[in-house]
């Protein structure tokens, strides 16, 4: 068994921890010495209303078991709302060391019956939400040179599912902003990861019917509270969680198929050579742009 995991010391900042798998990250950081700013708007799961109810409640919980912890009902969905959070960390705190970006909605449609407004309000929170949080602690993190992050993404956007356009792109988008985020601060010691967990909440109870009881928010946790820690070394990586299972998702390339450094290929070549170009059997998974941009370089200078 590994040396147990402590957070003594670390602020924690857990977006949409008024319920469902932010709930348990903020109870279980905070019984392991995170003091933590306990955010949630408080509306429906299509994201209407408001409450304070949500994020009182897990306050109250951890306080109760003798942790620390505020509350925060600013809507991430806007600069000042994301400003609003981290600075809540900052007055009851004085810093912070860790943002969990967890808060979501559902505007679920098919995509021909999609609207603009069922787009925005979707990205609002979800992908422009990490970005209005994260921005704000980032530069945190970056003056005292440490911080972990966890983007909330989801096999919808990794992968894809029916009625989910909106939803599916913002979660996409986490991983591209996670990813720059761990390039830009590995020199601060600021790690960034994502986390695409399978769970039953109030926004997935539905869709995944009775399986729901068998994918507890709790059987996630344990990945995020590790990627939060000191001890993960780890960044620029992607995490599945659910049900007890605990996998890496990757997202790679190959070698493929060189057409040569004097050759301009025509679609003919590429139909001819499909399957080289397709050939997944020795995979590449670039740290950067730059490391794909070398795999390149090196076939041009032969």
């Amino acid at each position: 068994m590994a040396d147990p995991i402590s957070f003594d010391g670390r602020v924690a900042v857990v977006t949409g921890a008024g319920g469902g798998l932010g709930r348990t990250y903020a109870l279980e950081l905070a019984r392991r010495g995170a003091r933590v700013v306990v955010n949630d708007l408080g509306g429906t799961v299509e994201g209407t209303g408001s409450s304070k109810k949500a994020a009182d409640v897990v306050v109250s919980e951890i306080q109760a078991a003798g942790g620390e912890a505020v509350a925060s009902y600013d809507s991430v969905a806007t600069a000042e709302g994301g400003e609003a959070i981290v600075q809540t960390a900052l007055d009851a705190f004085d810093t912070v060391d860790i943002v969990i970006n967890n808060a979501g909605i559902l505007r679920d449609k098919s995509f021909a019956n999609m609207t603009v407004d069922q787009v925005e309000a979707v990205l609002d929170v979800h992908l422009r939400g990490a970005f209005h949080v994260s921005l704000p602690a980032f530069g945190v993190m970056r003056e005292k040179g440490y911080g972990r992050f966890v983007f909330t993404s989801s096999a919808s956007g990794l992968f894809g599912n029916f009625g989910q356009a909106n939803y599916g792109a913002a979660k996409a988008g986490q991983v591209g902003l996670s990813n720059v985020l761990a390039v830009e601060g590995m020199k601060y010691e600021i790690r960034s990861n994502v986390i695409a967990p399978i769970a039953k909440t109030r926004m997935t109870e539905e869709l995944l019917g009775p399986f729901a009881e068998m994918v507890q928010p709790e059987q996630v946790t344990p990945m995020v509270v590790y990627l939060c820690s000191e001890e993960c070394r780890l960044t620029h990586e992607i995490f599945t969680a659910g049900g007890g299972r605990y996998g890496r998702v990757v997202i790679a390339t190959n070698r493929g198929w060189f057409a040569g450094q004097d050759g301009m290929a025509v679609a003919e070549d590429i139909a001819e050579h499909l399957d080289e170009i397709r050939d997944m059997s020795d995979p590449v998974v670039p740290a950067n742009n730059n490391e794909e941009i070398a795999l390149l370089a090196e076939m041009l200078s032969g």
